[in-house]
């Protein structure tokens, strides 16, 4: 498939298994937006404040969700706390709770609850509840503080402990979130396949240098070098079901993202689908990838069929389904990325990445 030649596509929904929907305000700006960006199932995080960690409010928080936009299917999550026992892992099992988000202490937005020490231990019998219930452990792959050296990421550095969770409970189905490193994707795919990945669209073309200087493209895990860019790039061209979309779209006011340092978070569900076919084009006009590789029961495997597959989903949405079940992308004249959205009141607005960059048009059919 030539995408820098290509006037309309037709996909199947995207599944977005990685968002941050925040609360309040920005909850009601953003929510809305899932469906403009193509998507009809969202994985939600927990990270709010104070988090998920009880199913009760889990299943509040996805009663608001649904109030604000009925045509997407969330799935839910707790945040990982000591007060995540085996019960509440049996109790989060019949409510239909999707996961468990491992944040470390301190590695990024709302982490500060976090596990600490030697979380495999203290987490054992919560982790061997969640193999037996079948509910998926998603990490936050990071080690708090600095580098262990300038040769070794963060990410990277907690990659043993991802294969050591792996080999402890080799049942337990496992994401690790927002790969950014070539090594992250070498490790997920040394595992067995109860262990995937998800890539998020701005890890595809920022990197590091970048995030350094432009508040909006400041997140955690932060981008990497240009080499650990084009190996995520050649992952999702490659189809490898191991790996599926998670957005990790992260939005913060427009007013905090001007703060030194800006608080962590990208911002792409309005075009998040846009942003990944954008994405690939220009690494298909670099050499990165070839144009061969982009093909469309690939695009659809990453976007949409292998993160489904992996949540033990239905490839459509059945809440969604009477709102649409396919969409369509066309390049229009003037299709460009808006600098923000913002509530009607004016007391909420959020940057949105690449802005004034030309991007398809989509629409729901």
């Amino acid at each position: 498939m030539q995408l820098k030649d290509t006037q309309r596509l037709e996909l199947p929904a995207a599944g977005d298994f990685h968002v941050h929907l925040r609360q309040g305000e920005v909850m009601e700006l953003v929510t809305p937006h899932i469906r403009k960006g193509g998507v009809d199932t969202v994985f939600v995080m927990p990270n709010l404040q104070p988090p998920i960690t009880t199913v009760a409010q889990a299943v509040e928080y996805r009663s608001k969700l649904q109030a604000i936009e009925p045509n997407v299917n969330y799935l839910m999550s707790l945040y990982l706390h000591s007060s995540i026992t085996p019960e509440v892992i049996a109790e989060a099992a019949k409510a239909g709770i999707a996961g468990v988000k491992l944040y470390p202490q301190g590695v990024t937005t709302n982490s500060e609850s976090g596990v600490a020490g030697d979380f495999i231990t203290a987490f054992n019998e919560t982790f061997s509840a969640m193999q037996e219930h079948d509910i998926v452990l998603n990490l936050h792959g990071e080690v708090p503080g600095a580098p262990p050296s300038k040769d070794v990421t963060l990410e990277e550095a907690f990659l043993p402990t991802l294969k050591k969770l792996h080999e402890t409970f080799p049942r337990l189905r496992i994401v690790l979130e927002h790969c950014s490193t070539a090594a992250a994707i070498s490790a997920v795919k040394s595992c067995g396949p109860e262990v995937a990945g998800t890539i998020t669209a701005h890890h595809l073309y920022l990197t590091g240098d970048i995030s350094e200087v432009d508040p909006h493209a400041f997140c955690k895990p932060i981008p990497k070098t240009p080499q650990d860019r084009d190996a995520l790039l050649k992952t999702v061209a490659s189809g490898d079901p191991k790996f599926f979309f998670g957005s990790d779209s992260a939005p913060h006011q427009l007013s905090t993202k001007s703060a030194t340092p800006p608080p962590a978070g990208v911002f792409t569900q309005p075009v998040a689908v846009q942003l990944v076919l954008l994405a690939l084009e220009e690494a298909t006009e670099k050499g990165i990838v070839s144009e061969a590789d982009i093909t469309q029961d690939r695009l659809e495997a990453f976007l949409s069929r292998s993160g489904r597959k992996f949540y033990k989903l239905p490839e459509q949405s059945p809440a969604a389904a009477a709102a649409g079940s396919k969409i369509v992308l066309e390049r229009k004249q003037g299709e460009t990325i808006p600098q923000s959205i913002k509530s009607a009141d004016g007391k909420a607005e959020i940057g949105i990445s690449k802005a004034g960059a030309q991007v398809f048009a989509l629409s729901w059919v």
